[in-house]
């Protein structure tokens, strides 16, 4: 594998791959292979192969698949890797037809159309490289801290997030089902199993947005903890993001800065403790910076933007209105007005990564909540039983994958972060 080409320095090696990109002259060939693991140039020379060999290289379009056999040389000009391949043997196995995604520039539409191919090109490569490792970081994270993983369903009874951004589908017996938009409820009744669980998976938003930060299916990660208020739940959402952010600088700095050109100055400052305002603060600080924002109301994309250009690294904000907050979300009991909840905005107008808070465990205030937000309580039974036996404080927090992908890498839009996106006008490839 090319990823591991260093280890065989001095060596000949056989590749398997596909021709990336190539130029040459009637005596040499530069020959740039993915493995799907990296890339390497191969240099072919017309007096180390068979003539057969260099005519058959010369003329290869794009995305054919060769086997290719030479020794690796260590090079620092190399580009790539630092080493390349000084080609003795050269073998086709399968001459591509014109390949669609040339040099020139082509628009997103023609790109996403073609998201089966664009996977193969070195940024799409790096971006969804490095979205893997962010889920391992997650993973590992969880893992290693006590937290149980216990899958959440996708096919749900009830809304979680709002009525209006479920997608609907018939049950079996004619009952309604709807593509779950989130996992936390079934977290409440993991944590209260286990002391500490997680869930992560594809989750699902009927929202009819086209804005560069919303996907109709994505993938989130969501703690849920048992006897841990919302200063627990925040201490909590730091560790994890900053290990997450570590994690991808120590692993790739260099795919960073060199392919993607992304300033890491503001990744670098991602250390604990994050800076914090209360809901109130922030509104004031957003009218002090002239934008008009409704007192009561959420925060808008541009509010989030210049909110966070105040600050160099993420920001907490805490105590939204409890009128805007989904139904199980506690009340502070110092003014219940708003919510012991919040969000973490990611720097460089990238908006909200984790969205969190405490849970209300109070089975009158719960009920309350079910009947004011027009829920079904006989929808909620299993989630009030969990109230009724053994209730106690708790709080988790949810991080949407790709928005934490798209702040890393720093990319405009969520559509390259993840494989194949799924928007308002996008259902292929």
């Amino acid at each position: 594998m090319i990823q591991t080409i260093s280890n065989y320095a001095g060596q000949s090696v056989t590749l398997n791959g596909w021709l990336y990109n190539k130029r040459g002259s009637g005596k040499i060939q530069f020959l740039q292979i993915r493995d799907g693991t990296g890339f390497i140039q191969a240099v072919m020379s017309r007096q180390d192969v068979t003539e057969a060999e260099f005519e058959a290289a010369a003329s290869l379009p794009q995305e054919s698949s060769l086997k290719i056999t030479g020794l690796v040389k260590q090079d620092d000009r190399a580009p790539f890797c630092g080493y390349e391949l000084q080609v003795t043997g050269f073998e086709v196995v399968s001459r591509s037809e014109e390949y669609p995604i040339s040099k020139k520039e082509h628009g997103d539409a023609f790109l996403m159309d073609n998201r089966h191919l664009w996977l193969r090109s070195m940024r799409q490569h790096t971006i969804l490289r490095i979205r893997a490792s962010i889920v391992k970081a997650v993973r590992d994270y969880f893992d290693d801290n006590n937290f149980l993983l216990v899958d959440s369903p996708i096919f749900t009874p009830n809304a979680c997030e709002g009525t209006s951004t479920l997608f609907e589908t018939e049950w079996f017996d004619k009952r309604k089902a709807y593509l779950s938009q989130s996992g936390q409820l079934y977290q409440e009744a993991a944590c209260m199993a286990f002391g500490r669980s997680y869930c992560f998976g594809p989750t699902f938003r009927a929202e009819k947005s086209k804005t560069r930060r919303h996907l109709n299916e994505f993938w989130m990660v969501e703690p849920e903890v048992a006897f841990i208020d919302l200063e627990g739940d925040i201490s909590l959402a730091e560790d994890f993001l900053c290990h997450v952010i570590e994690r991808v600088l120590n692993l790739h700095e260099k795919d960073l800065t060199q392919i993607l050109e992304r300033d890491l100055n503001i990744l670098k400052n991602t250390r604990k403790p994050f800076p914090r305002l209360h809901y109130l603060d922030a509104v004031k600080k957003i009218q002090e910076l002239g934008m008009e924002i409704e007192l009561g109301g959420d925060f808008g994309a541009p509010h989030e933007t210049e909110l966070t250009k105040l600050y160099d690294r993420p920001l907490v904000v805490t105590h939204f209105p409890s009128a805007i907050k989904a139904f199980y979300m506690k009340k502070d009991p110092e003014n219940p007005t708003y919510a012991k909840c919040m969000d973490i905005l990611a720097p460089e107008g990238y908006g909200e990564i984790i969205g969190g808070g405490e849970r209300e465990d109070n089975l009158d205030l719960l009920l309350a909540e079910i009947k004011k937000h027009g829920l079904n309580q006989a929808d909620f039974e299993w989630f009030l039983d969990l109230r009724r036996y053994g209730s106690c404080p708790h709080a988790g927090f949810g991080m949407g994958i790709e928005r934490c992908v798209a702040w890393v890498c720093g990319l405009h839009h969520v559509r390259e972060t993840i494989p194949f996106a799924r928007t308002l006008d996008r259902l292929s490839p």
